[in-house]
């Protein structure tokens, strides 16, 4: 963004912006949405760039008012300004993709190369009848554009692999890892640990589920599988014996959303050499440290 354009949106968000009572009754200067897409139109820019020098100023997108305790204007400022790569867009990672577009993570790259269909609308947030056939990617951008504009989403409809790990995840400061196999996930744990990006790892079946982070020179994946090539016969995979509801996926998503946020944010007790393991059937929450 050119520095004309940042100067016109700052004179206007002083005009657009105003004054409300919290609702802890402290006076907070908030921006709405109405006034943002506005003031995007007006300098020919967009509603991420307007979030962002909103916050910059001090002011609240109206949108965030619910988050200023828990995070702070200065951290809601990092958060949109900072880049997360989805990898999946299914089960696991279309909550995982709705829950930081509306914490205000600023741009979301989703990978996915898979289409929806009918068995995915049990679980697949970002699945619904008007979404079946159309690339998940896709659905992911537009959904995201329906919940808040001020989150660039950068669609790739491809399946990662070794030709293009590196380009799609270079630039962003946290990876997900939101995928159902075993080979996928160690191609994605070398290339992150090769640029240098912390990973969130996720996996489930049935009721129960596991995240892990692991950051640039953890041992990683290999604390939790016996080797790369574990899970290669797709009808043996836990998901496929024991089934995805949606409870699971819910949570799980949840849980790497933290992860991301404790990390951008720099917050303490992150799940670094930590498996954390859910089991939502008994109400068991366990953490095993390597």
């Amino acid at each position: 963004m050119n520095s004309e354009i940042q100067i016109n949106i700052r004179e206007l968000l002083h005009v657009k912006s105003k004054k409300i009572t919290d609702p802890a009754g402290r006076e907070v200067a908030i921006l709405e949405d109405a006034q943002a897409s506005k003031v995007a139109e007006e300098c020919h820019s967009t509603v991420h760039n307007v979030y962002i020098e909103a916050l910059t100023l001090g002011i609240c997108p109206y949108r965030y008012i619910r988050n200023r305790e828990a995070i702070s204007l200065k951290e809601q400022l990092r958060l949109a300004k900072s880049r997360v790569a989805v990898i999946g867009a299914g089960g696991l990672g279309g909550q995982v993709i709705l829950l930081l577009a509306r914490m205000g993570i600023g741009t979301l790259v989703v990978v996915d190369y898979d289409v929806f269909d009918e068995t995915n609308l049990n679980r697949q947030a970002l699945s619904s009848m008007e979404t079946l056939g159309k690339p998940k990617p896709e659905a992911a951008a537009v959904t995201v554009n329906s919940i808040n504009p001020g989150v660039k989403v950068i669609p790739c409809q491809v399946k990662l692999d070794s030709s293009n790990a590196s380009e799609i995840l270079t630039g962003s400061n946290v990876v997900v890892d939101a995928l159902d196999n075993v080979q996928d996930r160690f191609l994605l744990e070398r290339t992150t640990k090769k640029l240098g990006i912390p990973l969130v790892h996720g996996a489930l079946a049935g009721f129960e589920g596991q995240v892990m982070t692991i950051f640039p020179g953890d041992p990683g994946l290999k604390h939790l599988y016996r080797n790369e090539g574990a899970g290669g016969d797709k009808s043996k995979r836990p998901e496929s014996i024991l089934g995805v509801p949606t409870l699971t996926p819910a949570l799980i998503a949840t849980l790497e959303a933290m992860e991301v946020l404790k990390i951008i944010l720099k917050r303490e007790k992150i799940f670094r050499n930590t498996m954390v393991h859910v089991d939502l059937e008994t109400g068991q929450i366990n953490e095993f440290t390597f």
